[in-house]
């Protein structure tokens, strides 16, 4: 009986205050490891930053270790979620395919090259050494997730005619390649702010060069033409 009655309040959703402060901690805690660095940081400065109290922060994730997987989680999670967001906008592609191309490009690089994206690949990079699990987790569950979503966007497109992509796959890893290069070399590896314009143009190359190799073939034989 105590046994079921355990199992049935663990399953009781969380009490909305309960669940907001928990993100008030791990927004606070991105920000101060993303400031600080993981070794710096400290939980005091972490409650500061959240306006909670020191204990509040450990009753919620027991210690910095915790702290900082959850907090890195949620910040790819929430990168990752309007990353798919702006590739659905494929799936309403309409007229002129190369365009929306360009479009979602350039939202993607503008979410790519945030300060908090930056902050993201940082943060990683700096202390792969001491989570690498949690590297290896969220890149599966990051760019292999937005490539994956490309690739269907892409097949679905090749069926209807619109492009010509014998390998979705390839295609949408090449897209990615197309906009993620330049823009890394671009801000110096994420050391720097890229400005918006630069963001259209790389989207702009990126979506003239991805059409010229998988438009339709008429597209392509217009291209060649005109060329």
């Amino acid at each position: 009986m105590t046994e079921a009655f355990s199992t049935a309040a663990s399953q009781r959703p969380a009490p909305r205050g309960r669940i907001d402060k928990r993100q008030a901690i791990l927004d606070a805690a991105f920000t101060v490891f993303a400031r600080e660095g993981y070794a710096n940081a400290c939980v005091k400065e972490i409650a500061a930053e959240a306006r909670v109290a020191k204990p509040t922060v450990y009753n919620h994730l027991n210690d910095k270790a915790n702290l900082f997987h959850h907090a890195v989680k949620l910040a790819a999670e929430s990168a990752l979620a309007e990353n798919l967001r702006v590739v659905e906008r494929l799936a309403a592609a309409t007229g002129e395919l190369r365009g929306t191309l360009e479009e979602v490009g350039h939202h993607l690089l503008r979410c790519y090259c945030s300060d908090r994206s930056r902050a993201l690949r940082r943060l990683l990079l700096a202390e792969a050494h001491r989570f690498p699990d949690l590297l290896e987790t969220l890149q599966t569950a990051g760019t292999s997730r937005v490539t994956e979503a490309l690739a269907d966007r892409f097949a679905r497109l090749t069926l209807s005619g619109s492009l010509h992509t014998p390998d979705p796959g390839g295609a949408a890893e090449q897209y990615v390649a197309l906009l993620t290069g330049p823009a890394e070399a671009r801000s110096r590896f994420g050391t720097r702010q890229v400005p918006d314009e630069d963001l259209q143009a790389l989207a702009r190359a990126a979506a003239d060069t991805f059409y010229s190799a998988f438009g339709p073939p008429a597209a392509a034989l217009q291209a060649d033409r005109s060329g």
